[in-house]
């Protein structure tokens, strides 16, 4: 990850801008990024919530950068008003640092997983993966796993596969399949890595597809 990157996110990329005042979080794409103004145009529909705003009005920004989160506290200082396209003109209050909300950071990527589940084995794809946990579309057979069980996940990544135990918190039957969502347990720092790792390379590819 650059310097630059850990400090301030970059120009023509994606971040989350947070309305503390209103505890809403909307999505925006980075239009200039220096470090005496960061601007953002947020994204969605409609003009009365994004002129809403007002200078002195509190944010949190979070991007992704390299491996990780990364977060800067911010306000307001000005709109630039262009029809349906406002730009929220920025300025940081803070220093950025490693974002402590990454452990919810999900992405939607498929890669194959596997769990012993009473005399047999489930295996199939996941639907999005996390660092806390996974949704999972497997081939069922018998009954499935009622929520509160708990089983062995074998998570097959890039470099490695991690062997992690996990918890279901609620399963869907769709057919022959089952979607399970799985929370893990006592994750190791190394696993936690890999994990990590591989849901930011799916944030990027999901962002350069959307250019």
């Amino acid at each position: 990850m650059s310097d630059t990157n850990a400090v301030r996110p970059e120009v023509s990329t994606s971040a989350d801008v947070t309305l503390v005042a209103r505890g809403i979080t909307v999505t925006a794409s980075v239009e200039v990024s220096t470090e005496f103004v960061i601007s953002v145009r947020p994204h969605g529909e409609g003009t009365a919530w994004k002129t809403s705003v007002k200078p002195g009005d509190s944010v949190e920004l979070y991007w992704v950068s390299g491996y990780e989160e990364r977060t800067l506290p911010a306000k307001i200082t000005g709109l630039d008003d262009e029809g349906e396209d406002v730009l929220w003109n920025l300025t940081a209050t803070g220093a950025a640092e490693r974002s402590q909300r990454r452990r919810a950071v999900r992405a939607r990527a498929e890669v194959p997983v596997t769990m012993p589940w009473t005399d047999g084995m489930l295996s199939g794809l996941t639907v999005d993966l996390s660092e806390a946990g996974l949704r999972a579309l497997v081939d069922g057979w018998g009954l499935p796993p009622d929520n509160g069980s708990r089983l062995d996940i074998s998570v097959a990544l890039n470099e490695r596969t991690v062997h992690l135990r996990g918890e279901i918190v609620r399963h869907t039957v769709q057919g022959p399949r089952w979607l399970l969502s799985v929370k893990f347990l006592d994750v190791p720092e190394a696993d936690g890595d890999s994990l990590r790792r591989r849901v930011f390379q799916a944030l990027r590819e999901e962002r350069a597809a959307a250019d």
